[in-house]
């Protein structure tokens, strides 16, 4: 993100603003709003929830004044106040893709059958797209991608969550000439994997947080998702299916990691390198563990303190989530380049586990649920065992036979809801890719 700032400075003092639209002013939404106003040369020009007092206090928050918002029932005067420099609120979702000022919609809804439509209307009438919805990046990815390039404009992830922030890691060690080995994020906590939104509920309620995405972060599965993103941008696999998750410690440029990633045959855990991992007790920061063949280079890095190798680990210690989209949007609108995308075809899917022993004729309820969990495997895994790729998993998806707890669900167990936009746009994409998964 070198000189963005020099950048965005100088579209603000030639007027050329860049207007984005925001779909969704939850916890993640809200905070971009305010962290967008804080900055020079772009604006959150219109954002859309289905409650409209929602929008109203995210712009309040962010210190906009009540005489620089205006309200707009139709797409005429979205367009008219957002020529006028008003900050426009709306419950109308589908004005952020067509409104004539909108360069870049940003979906914050969390919800994959929501991101999958703001995403494709928007790349359709020539919008970026930041995708903050990664449950939905990691299904359809792919064929969002291709549609932007189809429609000459640019589908990326957001810089700030883990997949972004190991991505511009992953780019500078390449750059440098670096043989990236292990990428990967921190977790907080050891993965609870039978949590749901009633046992982590007062937790919840003191964090500010909705119970479901809590449970989501504790069982596993924001991690197993953001996973996969890295795997699908890098072309990195898991070692294992759901990975090993090692404890490690930040102390030292992350020293243990430099022994726990070499390969089993010299002491360490893996089976191979060019691989995704978690590791507990480093987050929230993000790491890309690296080998250098050069005998000059390697002494610099052990005269920095970074190891004495032949492993070393590059260390972010936080990503900052929201408040770092803005520079995605910038990086779009005036450099041309996403933050990051995903390879021409999936090398990993979010596959889904059987949280508790599950009933034929029971239904699914989803991500941060009651009935399952998300873990990562291979492409090539996925297809040929039928794994059911899990942000498809929804309540309407019911079971058709018994199932013990820990189960990886399969195609052939579990009646998916084949109505949805998300569950159609995806058998698109493995129709574009031939690769056998047996979608109806």
């Amino acid at each position: 993100m070198l000189n963005i700032d020099k950048k965005l400075a100088k579209r603000e003092a030639e007027g050329k603003i860049i207007r984005t639209g925001i779909v969704g002013v939850g916890q993640m939404g809200r905070g971009l709003v305010s962290q967008m106003v804080l900055m020079k040369g772009i604006m959150p020009a219109i954002v859309a929830d289905h409650t409209l007092d929602k929008v109203i206090k995210a712009f309040h928050t962010a210190g906009v004044r009540d005489e620089d918002i205006a309200v707009a029932k139709t797409i005429d005067e979205a367009n008219r106040y957002m020529e006028q420099g008003k900050y426009v609120a709306t419950e109308n979702d589908t004005f952020i893709s067509h409104a004539n000022l909108v360069e870049v919609a940003i979906d914050v809804t969390g919800v994959p059958e929501v991101g999958v439509r703001i995403a494709i209307d928007a790349l359709n009438n020539k919008k970026h797209v930041v995708m903050m919805d990664v449950e939905t990046d990691v299904v359809i990815g792919s064929y969002l991608k291709k549609l932007g390039d189809k429609n000459g404009v640019i589908y990326t992830g957001s810089a700030g969550d883990e997949p972004g922030a190991v991505m511009e890691l992953y780019s500078f060690a390449c750059a440098m000439g670096l043989d990236v080995k292990v990428i990967g994020k921190g977790k907080n906590n050891k993965i609870d994997y039978d949590c749901n939104p009633d046992t982590v509920y007062e937790e919840a309620v003191r964090r500010k947080m909705n119970p479901r995405m809590l449970t989501s972060f504790k069982d596993g599965t924001k991690t197993m998702v953001e996973m996969t993103a890295m795997s699908n941008a890098t072309g990195f696999v898991p070692d294992v299916i759901g990975a090993h998750g090692p404890a490690g410690s930040p102390q030292h440029c992350c020293a243990d990691l430099n022994e726990l990633f070499k390969l089993k045959k010299d002491g360490g855990i893996l089976n191979r390198h060019g691989v995704v991992e978690y590791v507990n007790g480093i987050a929230p920061g993000v790491f890309v563990t690296v080998a250098c063949p050069n005998e000059d280079a390697a002494y610099v890095m052990d005269y920095l303190q970074m190891g004495h190798g032949p492993l070393w680990t590059l260390y972010r210690p936080y990503h900052l989530c929201n408040l770092e989209t803005p520079l995605s949007v910038a990086k779009i609108v005036i450099d041309g380049e996403p933050t990051i995308i995903p390879l021409d075809g999936p090398v990993s899917e979010c596959i889904t586990v059987a949280k508790r022993d599950l009933k034929a004729g029971e239904s699914l309820d989803g991500i941060g649920g009651y009935t399952t969990y998300a873990s990562i495997a291979t492409a090539e895994e996925t297809y040929r065992n039928g794994y059911v790729v899990y942000p498809l998993v929804n309540k309407n998806a019911r079971m058709k036979c018994d199932v013990k707890k820990g189960t990886l669900l399969t195609l052939d167990m579990v009646d998916l809801d084949t109505s949805t936009q998300l569950y159609q746009v995806r058998k698109e994409q493995d129709k574009m890719y031939a690769n056998g998964y047996a979608l109806k």
